[in-house]
C-alpha cells in the first residue's frame, strides 16, 4: 500500500474545520478519510508554528536550516582536526 500525500492547503483546511468551525476531531477525520492521530498532529503542528507548518517540497524550517549548517561545519572541523593530528604525528616522527 502506498503512502498518501496531502497538500499543505488540504492540511490547513482540515485544521480550520476543527479549530474554526468546531467540528469534532473524530468526525472531521472520518469525513476526510484520514486517521484521527494524523489530524491531531496537523492541529498540533499548526498550533506550534502556523507559518512554518507543513514545509514540504524542499522548504525547510529556519531551525532545521541552522542545524544542517552546523552539522556540515562540525564535519568540516573534524576533518581538519584529523588532518592536523596526522600532520603533527608525521612531523613528530621526523624530529626524533
Amino acid at each position: 500500500m502506498q503512502r498518501r500525500l496531502f497538500s499543505r492547503e488540504f492540511k490547513l483546511e482540515a485544521v480550520q474545520l476543527v479549530t474554526e468551525r468546531g467540528v469534532a476531531v473524530a468526525q472531521a477525520a472520518r469525513d476526510l478519510d484520514v486517521a484521527e492521530s494524523v489530524l491531531r498532529r496537523w492541529i498540533r503542528d499548526v498550533a506550534s508554528d502556523a507559518k512554518h507548518a507543513f514545509p514540504g517540497h524542499g522548504q525547510v524550517r529556519p531551525e532545521q536550516q541552522e542545524i544542517d549548517r552546523l552539522r556540515r561545519e562540525v564535519a568540516k572541523l573534524r576533518a581538519e582536526r584529523d588532518i592536523l593530528k596526522e600532520a603533527a604525528a608525521y612531523f613528530a616522527r621526523d624530529a626524533i
